[in-house]
């Protein structure tokens, strides 16, 4: 009878675990990112944690310029706690990929060249870890892309490579047909090579995918204003 009590508390805290992490997530899904992030990283987990680290990214993209680097610098932190929580938590490597990247455009160029290594490390964990995660390669291809639009030096110090940009979205897309970001993202990686034509084809592929989220729809507001820009 004990057993069966133990068994059933042990259930019962999973459950109530899993309704917050799920509330906190509904809360970001809204666009309220500051309490998703709050009541993520309140639980104390490392799935908590690299939700509030992305809420917080995300949130950085609607905050004032002047706040933007504190917010990525609290994201990094939520996801080095995250991973020190998890060493296999893929999303944890992921989010402070995201962060570096995110970071590294407030950096000297040495300093930002180093955190592209670092991203790249992350990036390639979180795959290891998770081998469909499109998000991952999204954001593989963004870094090629961003690197090799800096010019030879860059690439030289982190191997970023062009011929790896389109192979990294075309999987990307192929894992989630349906997510209008990464469609998004590839045009703008196509934008950087000044592949007008074709960012604008996937433009108007993303733009006919439905968005249900705060994010999707804001994210799809941004394409329909650059592919008319185009």
């Amino acid at each position: 009878m004990k057993k069966t009590l133990v068994t059933l508390a042990l259930a019962a805290a999973t459950t109530a675990g899993a309704q917050t992490l799920s509330a906190a997530q509904a809360l970001y899904d809204q666009g309220n990112w500051q309490e998703a992030a709050t009541a993520a990283a309140a639980l104390k987990t490392s799935a908590g944690l690299a939700l509030a680290a992305e809420a917080t990214t995300a949130g950085a993209g609607l905050s004032p310029d002047s706040a933007k680097k504190a917010l990525f610098q609290k994201a990094q932190d939520y996801a080095k706690q995250a991973i020190n929580l998890d060493k296999n938590n893929p999303d944890a490597y992921f989010e402070l990929a995201r962060a570096q990247g995110r970071l590294a455009q407030y950096s000297g160029i040495l300093n930002s060249l180093g955190l592209a290594g670092d991203m790249k490390k992350n990036l390639d964990q979180a795959i290891k870890l998770r081998p469909n995660m499109a998000s991952a390669y999204v954001a593989l291809g963004l870094w090629h892309a961003n690197l090799v639009s800096k010019g030879g030096a860059a690439t030289l110090l982190t191997g970023a490579k062009r011929n790896q940009i389109a192979p990294n979205f075309e999987k990307a897309i192929a894992l989630e047909p349906g997510e209008a970001i990464h469609r998004i993202e590839y045009a703008n990686a196509l934008l950087l090579q000044g592949n007008k034509a074709a960012a604008a084809a996937q433009l108007q592929k993303a733009v006919s995918l439905p968005a249900t989220t705060f994010w999707q729809k804001r994210d799809l507001d941004a394409a329909k204003a650059r592919l008319a820009s185009l």
